[in-house]
């Protein structure tokens, strides 16, 4: 189960971070110019998503509030539904297009954010008509998709053959657990029965779950290989299973998410090329630099947070962390207001342009948001016998007990810049349950005591370490993960690139940390086993404002040993601007004057003239 809203705390860097987002961009949000649209109900076509951006917002500002539930807070997101509601049409339609309109283009999809955002205000507040509203915009899609009206697997934007659309099904899902009305049931079931129906669109139909089934490649899987809308849907397929107990449910989820472990997912944690699933696993090392879309990054993180909530895999929970502190970080601006919308494995930072000049915001700014600020509800959870430790922080966690009871867990730590992890265990009383912590795959050698005690126990990578005893207060948990450097190999074959990770934090180069008329024809200096002995670098990540920087061994073709400093991916380019240069493969043997020759890669620009500027307040 997730940790409940404001039951853990994160504080150190990733508590800063998330602070500075909450405080400079969630809570600072112009709501009047998400609402706008929706009065205006001016968009045509295809090519106008302004309807997603207010859901988006709220489902981010509840999670806020939610961690941070004072009075001020619950009437903040009361205030902010109202404004949203009063836009709300007779028949219960709340969107950004007149009727005749209805069902073009991105409309369900944008009706879906509403819902969407609405229940998340709902699960804060309580607040019935909120609730209400929500059922009543439900209704009005009701009345025009289903049985004997249109067919919801196709319509919308004709690229996505029925994906957007069909991602309405994770908010149905909700709306039926949250009133228990059947027509929100049967709708979710109608939605996964057209996708195995054909359609104009797709002569075989979508076949999201018969496809991913028999292992069939994300990016093939529907004839639409768009990754957000897609996950998205499995998202949804996840909620359905909560209700329904489906089995082919929860298999096809977890075989989508095999083939984008296998085919997809980058070094950093995330996958895709402008927003497209494409086998970006071995294509990132080569010369075409990939997009990596913030969209994708945290829409496969939550839906990471789902297959873990159902599964209890801890595959799931270092999918995520790798996530974080990677490709979801590392799309964040200094001071916590605005995002990368295209994020690449080297080049520069680009901030994400302001996809419509009224709203002022894009959808992967409003999109990182719902990601990071989910971090609490996995960092701490409870399974059957006990609470479940997915992730190592500064901080504090209150777990309710299987018999009811309630401990607070307090961790002392600076992970991941050091392995030790101290944690100290205070039930309201002496008793016995079971505490199980995360042994991450990556970490090779691992060693836990309890009170002083060693544990004798194998402690296996990929793993969670389970402790039951009679616990009382006071009692003190030393858990030391492995964080030795690690050489990772280009995935495609043939050697010709290394990149060096440490713990969950992949590092990088940075051009301020390794000059150009630094000596060439490096290669790292390791054991057949691949482990670098890394030194951390204080001086260097103070100088440039780095959370980590480390010194590598490196030896050039003459057996002269050199050190390269290397940062954390979330941190190098952090000046966000041509100045700062990142790169986390280097080509075999490494050329420093050749790569940093080779400059920015931001193929993405072709897309925009300029190169867009950050807003002022988000830069430091």
């Amino acid at each position: 189960m997730p940790a409940p809203a404001a039951s853990v705390r994160l504080g150190g860097w990733l508590g800063r971070r998330m602070a500075e987002l909450v405080k400079h961009s969630v809570l600072a949000q112009d709501r009047e110019r998400l609402v706008r649209p929706f009065r205006a109900k001016d968009e045509v076509g295809n090519n106008d998503w302004r309807c997603e951006y207010w859901g988006k917002w709220a489902t981010g500002a509840a999670l806020a509030c939610a961690d941070a539930p004072t009075p001020e807070h619950l009437v903040f997101l009361r205030q902010t539904a109202r404004e949203l509601i009063a836009t709300q049409d007779a028949d219960g339609y709340i969107g950004t297009r007149r009727v005749e309109h209805h069902l073009q283009g991105w409309d369900v999809w944008g009706r879906k954010y509403v819902l969407l955002g609405l229940l998340g205000i709902y699960d804060v507040t309580g607040d019935p008509d909120i609730l209400d509203a929500a059922c009543r915009h439900a209704d009005s899609l009701l009345s025009e998709c289903g049985p004997g009206k249109t067919n919801i697997a196709a319509i919308g934007y004709p690229a996505w053959k029925g994906l957007p659309p069909s991602s309405v099904l994770e908010p149905m899902a909700l709306l039926y657990m949250r009133t228990g009305a059947q027509k929100y049931l049967d709708f979710a079931r109608y939605i996964v029965g057209q996708w195995s129906r054909p359609n104009h669109w797709s002569p075989d139909g979508l076949r999201l779950v018969e496809e991913a089934l028999a292992g069939k490649p994300a990016a093939q899987i529907g004839g639409a290989p768009k990754a957000y809308e897609m996950m998205s849907c499995y998202e949804g397929l996840c909620e359905l299973y909560r209700v329904d107990g489906e089995p082919r449910y929860l298999d096809a989820a977890i075989k989508l998410a095999q083939s984008v472990f296998d085919d997809e997912l980058t070094m950093i944690g995330s996958g895709s090329n402008h927003e497209l699933w494409c086998g970006a696993r071995n294509r990132q090392c080569g010369g075409e630099p990939l997009g990596l879309e913030t969209c994708v990054t945290a829409t496969w993180m939550k839906f990471c947070f789902q297959l873990l909530r159902l599964t209890g895999d801890p595959r799931y929970a270092d999918a995520l962390e790798i996530s974080l502190y990677n490709a979801l970080l590392g799309a964040l601006a200094p001071g916590g207001q605005w995002w990368g919308y295209l994020s690449g494995l080297e080049g520069d930072r680009v901030p994400s342009h302001a996809q419509h000049a009224d709203a002022g915001v894009s959808c992967c700014v409003l999109s990182g948001p719902r990601a990071l600020l989910l971090t609490p509800r996995w960092a701490v959870m409870s399974g059957a016998a006990g609470p479940v430790v997915n992730l190592y922080h500064r901080g504090a966690a209150r777990c309710v007990l299987p018999s009811g009871g309630h401990v607070d867990i307090i961790q002392t730590t600076d992970y991941p810049a050091s392995g030790l992890v101290t944690l100290r265990v205070n039930p309201e009383r002496n008793e016995e349950f079971t505490l199980s912590l995360r042994l991450p795959a990556w970490s090779a050698q691992n060693s836990l005591m309890v009170n002083g005690s060693v544990m004798p126990d194998e402690l296996c990578p990929g793993t969670y370490a389970s402790i039951r005893r009679r616990w009382a207060a006071g009692d003190t948990i030393a858990l030391k993960l492995d964080l030795r450097g690690r050489l990772a190999f280009d995935p495609a074959g043939g050697g010709r690139h290394v990149a060096v990770a440490r713990g969950p934090i992949v590092l990088a180069l940075d051009n301020r940390l390794c000059p150009v008329d630094a000596a060439s024809a490096l290669e790292p200096e390791c054991g057949a086993d691949g482990i670098l002995a890394l030194t951390p670098n204080l001086a260097a990540a103070e100088q440039h404002g780095l959370w980590l920087a480390f010194d590598a061994p490196f030896v050039d073709r003459n057996g002269n040993r050199r050190r390269l400093t290397l940062g954390d991916f979330a941190s190098a380019g952090n000046l966000w601007s041509e100045q700062s240069l990142y790169r986390v493969w280097l080509p075999q043997p490494l050329d420093l004057a050749a790569v940093w020759q080779a400059g920015s890669p931001r193929w993405w620009q072709k897309f925009r003239q300029t190169r867009p500027e950050m807003p002022a307040a988000a830069a430091r």
